[in-house]
This record gives structure tokens, C-alpha cells and sequence, in this order.
């Protein structure tokens, strides 16, 4: 077999397009990084050979994505190329640092963490890395267009999708009027030119069908727009969810020190639907009181399983638990990125699926909706929550532990146990569970 080629065509195609108003929505695990910082090294080493300055400067979603371009990407090509160049991290304005290749004669390629402020005062070439996920692109948008109003600067857009009616949207789907000249680049167009990848295994790796058809088939979904969860979704999920029918019930657990609540979410199984039972919120609880909580709902529903959040300050209460209530009903739950897509897919497929019913709410909607995701490391989407309202996607996460509780093995066995009749005078209704052998 032949070695393979430098460049594919695709990525060909995009070089040898000169245009001053350059567009590119490209798949995850494409190369964009690759391809558009290649661009910024041709130019700067084409304008030192000719005796004048090319600058570039690109805008990145976060400081390290801003290290990884100038490290892995241009000085990579400089290192590849043979030219001669510094790698620098200076100080910026606002207490950005920009990391920066320059060459001999003063020209340079430069990136740094984007927001509106750090944009305006520029006259380099642009290049908006991952453009649909910055927080607000369209004030950027505004901040950016007079920088390049000279008309010897070349503005560069590049991204995979995050919704519609975005400024990237807007310039992806009619080029501005036709100002742009616009590049589209899904997986399976970079596949058949070329590209060694394996479509199933990513499509598994995605975890969620939106996921894959946004960050892979370059689709702008009505309901992405960075949230996790569609409101259409949500707002299908709220309504009556009926009594207590005595059924077997999931437990999920988020717990909390200081600052963000603890929340106790309590699904019952109806044929193929979760209904939440109950939605119990604790603000600066001691972990006794919360174990109190949760002794409570274990004894007053039926629950075959509860996972609970073992990260960090977890660890005791889950030790606790467990000693209390068994380890066949509780599962700690440590929080790593791969567990928490796990669970939000688990709770996003219940909804989507219509399969939850969930009770009325503005704080529960906003908490479900506060969850974002972000292209993270491997295609996988890297899941974030915005901290609004005294919580942090508290409720967002107790549901989604439920669900993980619901979807693992299904109830337990237990024959050999059966209902230990109320104590008298006890303050919590409904029957109480427990270890008595038959």
C-alpha cells in the first residue's frame, strides 16, 4: 500500500481557494485545525520571501484550544517546512495570553481565547476557529467585521454546526448575500476522498443520533443551538404524572457541600414510562440531613436501584448509603466525562423517546436546559452547565442518575425480602422496605 498523501482533496480544494470571505463547516476529526493553519503558514512564509508583513490571528473557543492551534498546528508546519520561526506566549489585553509563531521579518501567526473586546483594535487576517461555538457570536460578529475592512484581509470562518439562526448559520446558509465562498465538508465526503476513518466506530462514539448528525454530518439541527436537551423535548416531558402505584422505582442522587443543591429525583416504572414521584431539593444540607432524605425515600418507595454521585465529597455518603441500604440497591456514581454522557444520552433518549413524565416547573426547565455541550476530545461532546438560579444543573443531574439507575439491569430479585409494615407514628407515608426474610 502507498504511503498516504499529505493533503487530501478536499483539503486541497480549500487551500487553492484565494477568496477574501472564506466559509468552512467541516466534520469532526477532519483536520480543520490542520488545513486552516496550514493556510496562515503558506501566507506568512510567502510574504517573508517577498519582503513585506502577513499577520494572522486566530480567535479560539477557550485558551487551551488557542495553545493546541499554534503548538500543533502552525509551528507544526513551520517545523515541517524548515523555516525559521519563534514560538512565543505573550501577555494580551483583558489577561488573555496569545500564543504566537514569528517569523524573522515580523510576520506571525497568532492565537488567542476570542471574546468581543479582545477583537476590536485588530488589522490582521482572521480566522474564527469553531465560530458557531462561541458564547455569542453574532456581538463578536459585529465587534469583527470592521477589522477587516481593509481590502488586502482575508477572513476565514470555520466549524462544525450548533443550531440554527446563529451568525455561522446565517453565513453558511447563504453566504451573506454571496459574499463568502463557502466550503462543506461532512464525514463521509472526507471518507470518499480519502480519509482513513471508521464511520460505524465514530457513529457509536458519538453516543446520540443529534450528536452524529451535527459533528459529523455537518447538519443544522432546529434544536441544537448547544443545548443538550430541545425545549420541544422538555415541554412534551411536563404534565400530570399521576399517584404513586406502588410500582418499582429509580433513585438518582446529585449531592452537594456548599453553594449548589442536593437533589433527590425519584422515578416509578409505568409499563415503559418513568414518572417522577418526587423531586426533593436540599439547600446547604448537612450530609446527615441528606442521608436522613434519602433514608426517607428508600423507605417510603419501592426502589430497586439508586445511583448516586460519589465525585469527590461523595464518597462517605455513598459508603454510608450502601451500608444502610445494601450495595444491590446503591451505585456510586464517580462523575468522569465518558459517566456523564452515559447519563445525559440515557436521560435525552427517555425524553426524546417520550418514555418520562415530569412535573411542571420554570426552575426545572431552565435547570434541564442549562446543560450545554461542546466539541470535546475524540468527538465526543464534552456536556457543561451554566450556573443559574442557586443550582448547577443539580436537577439536570438527579434525573439523569435515575435514568441510569432505570437502565441497567432492572430491578433486582427479591424474593426473599418482603414489606416491613409502617411503624406507628412514623412521619413518612406509604410503606416501608427492608431486609426481613421471608
Amino acid at each position: 500500500m502507498g504511503a498516504s498523501p499529505i493533503l487530501y482533496p478536499y483539503q486541497r480544494r480549500y487551500l487553492a481557494d484565494k477568496s477574501r470571505w472564506k466559509a468552512a463547516c467541516w466534520s469532526r476529526q477532519t483536520g480543520k485545525t490542520f488545513t486552516t493553519t496550514l493556510e496562515a503558514v503558506l501566507d506568512v512564509l510567502d510574504a517573508e520571501a517577498e519582503w513585506r508583513l502577513s499577520r494572522w490571528t486566530i480567535l479560539s473557543i477557550s485558551r487551551d484550544r488557542a495553545l493546541d492551534a499554534i503548538r500543533n498546528g502552525a509551528a507544526l508546519h513551520m517545523r515541517a517546512i524548515g523555516a525559521a520561526f519563534e514560538l512565543l506566549d505573550v501577555p494580551f489585553e483583558h489577561d488573555e495570553m496569545a500564543h504566537m509563531v514569528r517569523l524573522p521579518g515580523g510576520s506571525y501567526v497568532r492565537a488567542i481565547a476570542a471574546r468581543p473586546e479582545t477583537a476590536r483594535g485588530m488589522s490582521d487576517n482572521l480566522i474564527l476557529d469553531e465560530f458557531a461555538h462561541h458564547r455569542d457570536n453574532r456581538e463578536l460578529w459585529r465587534a469583527l467585521v470592521p477589522v477587516v475592512s481593509r481590502p488586502d484581509l482575508k477572513l476565514r470562518v470555520i466549524s462544525t454546526p450548533n443550531g440554527v439562526g446563529d451568525m455561522f448559520h446565517q453565513i453558511m446558509t447563504d453566504g451573506l448575500g454571496g459574499l463568502f465562498s463557502r466550503h462543506v465538508v461532512s464525514i463521509h465526503d472526507a471518507v470518499a476522498d480519502g480519509l482513513p476513518r471508521d464511520i460505524e466506530e465514530l457513529r457509536r462514539a458519538a453516543g446520540d443520533p443529534d450528536t452524529w448528525a451535527q459533528e459529523y454530518e455537518c447538519q443544522f439541527l432546529d434544536h441544537a443551538a448547544g443545548h443538550w436537551l430541545a425545549m420541544e423535548d422538555i415541554l412534551a416531558a411536563q404534565g400530570p404524572t399521576g399517584d404513586y402505584a406502588w410500582g418499582w422505582c429509580y433513585v438518582g442522587m446529585d449531592i452537594a457541600a456548599r453553594g449548589d443543591m442536593t437533589v433527590i429525583a425519584v422515578l416509578e416504572e409505568v409499563g415503559d414510562v418513568l414518572a417522577c414521584r418526587e423531586l426533593v431539593e436540599l439547600k446547604a444540607a448537612s450530609f446527615a440531613a441528606q442521608l436522613a432524605e434519602l433514608d426517607r425515600v428508600m423507605r417510603q418507595y419501592r426502589v430497586a436501584r439508586a445511583c448516586i454521585d460519589q465525585t469527590g465529597m461523595g464518597e462517605m455518603p455513598v459508603e454510608e448509603a450502601r451500608r444502610r441500604h445494601g450495595s444491590y440497591r446503591i451505585e456510586g456514581v464517580v462523575f468522569t466525562p465518558a459517566a456523564k454522557l452515559a447519563m445525559a444520552v440515557s436521560l435525552k433518549d427517555r425524553l426524546q423517546q417520550r418514555r418520562i413524565r415530569l412535573p411542571e416547573g420554570e426552575a426545572l426547565v431552565a435547570d434541564l436546559r442549562s446543560v450545554k455541550s461542546e466539541p470535546g476530545a475524540g468527538g465526543a461532546p464534552r456536556l457543561l452547565a451554566e450556573r443559574q438560579g442557586g443550582s448547577h444543573g443539580d436537577r439536570f443531574w438527579a434525573l439523569a442518575l435515575a435514568c441510569a439507575a432505570a437502565g441497567s439491569e432492572g430491578p433486582p430479585a427479591y424474593e426473599g425480602f418482603k414489606a416491613i409494615p409502617r411503624v406507628a407514628g412514623a412521619a413518612d407515608d406509604g410503606p416501608q422496605y427492608g431486609r426481613r426474610m421471608l
